[in-house]
C-alpha cells in the first residue's frame, strides 16, 4: 500500500512539473528551451481530428512555429516568408509546421487565401501553447478589442484575479530533431518582431 501511495505522489509531481501555468503577462512565459523533449499534448487538425502533437513529430526533423491566428498581419507576413523557404526546408528532411489559436474552419482560410504548402494545425483552447510555456494572458483592452475588432471567438479563461481574458501565443519557432528534441528555438514577446527566414535555414542546416 505503502508503495502505491509513492508511486502516486511520484506521478502527480511529475505532472505538476510538466504542466506550465498560463502567463499574467507576455514578458512572464517560460518556454521550452533546447534540449527538452515536445510535450504530450493533444492538437487538433484541418480535418478536426485530434491527434498526439508527438505523433506528428516521431521520426522527423520538424520546424514548428506558433503564430497568434490568421487575423494577426505580422503572423500572416511571417507565413508568407516561411512559404518562399519551405522548399529549401523540405530538401534538407524538414516538415513546416504551423500552429495557432484558429479554429480549423480559420486554419482552411488561411491555407486557401495564401495557398500554403505545408500544415497547419489548430490549438483553440491554447493548451498546446500552455504545454510549450508560450501561453499569457492578453490584457484586459487588448481582449475587449480584440474580441470586438477581429471577432474571435476563441474560450475565454480565467486568470488569477478571475477575470476572464483572452489567452495568446506569444510568437515562436522551434528546431526539432527527428528524436523530438528541441535543437533551436526563438521566442519574443514583441509580437512584432519574428525570426528572420535565412536565420531559420541556417539553424535547420546545423541539425543533423
Amino acid at each position: 500500500m505503502h508503495k502505491l501511495i509513492t508511486a502516486a505522489m511520484a506521478l502527480l509531481f511529475i505532472v505538476t512539473v510538466q504542466a506550465k501555468p498560463i502567463a499574467e503577462d507576455v514578458n512572464m512565459i517560460r518556454p521550452l528551451l533546447n534540449g527538452q523533449q515536445a510535450p504530450e499534448v493533444m492538437v487538433t487538425t484541418v480535418a478536426g481530428k485530434e491527434v498526439n502533437l508527438q505523433d506528428v513529430l516521431s521520426g522527423k526533423k520538424t520546424i514548428l512555429f506558433f503564430y497568434r491566428g490568421g487575423w494577426c498581419p505580422f503572423c500572416n507576413t511571417q507565413m508568407g516568408q516561411l512559404k518562399k523557404i519551405s522548399g529549401r526546408l523540405n530538401g534538407m528532411g524538414f516538415q513546416l509546421i504551423g500552429i495557432s489559436t484558429d479554429a480549423p474552419a480559420g486554419l482552411k482560410e488561411s491555407i486557401k487565401e495564401r495557398d500554403l504548402d505545408y500544415t497547419l494545425l489548430s490549438d483553440f483552447n491554447s493548451q498546446v501553447s500552455q504545454s510549450f510555456g508560450l501561453a499569457y494572458f492578453a490584457s484586459q483592452k487588448t481582449t475587449e478589442r480584440y474580441m470586438s475588432k477581429m471577432k474571435l471567438d476563441n474560450p475565454l479563461q480565467k486568470n488569477q484575479q478571475g477575470q476572464e481574458r483572452l489567452v495568446l501565443p506569444a510568437p515562436a519557432v522551434y528546431v526539432f530533431d527527428a528524436k523530438g528534441l528541441v535543437q533551436f528555438n526563438y521566442v519574443n514577446p514583441n509580437f512584432r518582431v519574428r525570426l528572420d527566414e535565412e536565420l531559420l535555414l541556417k539553424a535547420a542546416e546545423l541539425v543533423k
